[in-house]
């Protein structure tokens, strides 16, 4: 049975279970991502990162976070 007060989403294809009314970079830090470190995909579309505060995610959203890797020779 679901939590009160919370969302499933589906995380890089894992159901995942968060609370529900985070803004996009509020969810990421709660998932253990570093905002500033990431690429975000929501629902097939690439979200700028200006428009994250605006973005609440709600109940079967799909995301697709990317973890951006420094480094080179």
């Amino acid at each position: 049975m679901p939590e009160p007060d919370t969302i499933a989403i589906t995380v890089n294809g894992e159901v995942r279970r968060c609370p529900a009314g985070l803004a996009l970079p509020d969810l990421l830090e709660t998932l253990g991502y570093r905002p500033q470190l990431v690429v975000v995909e929501v629902n097939g579309v690439i979200v700028p990162r200006t428009d994250w505060p605006a973005l609440v995610v709600g109940e079967s959203d799909g995301l697709e976070v990317v973890t951006i890797v420094g480094g080179g020779s």
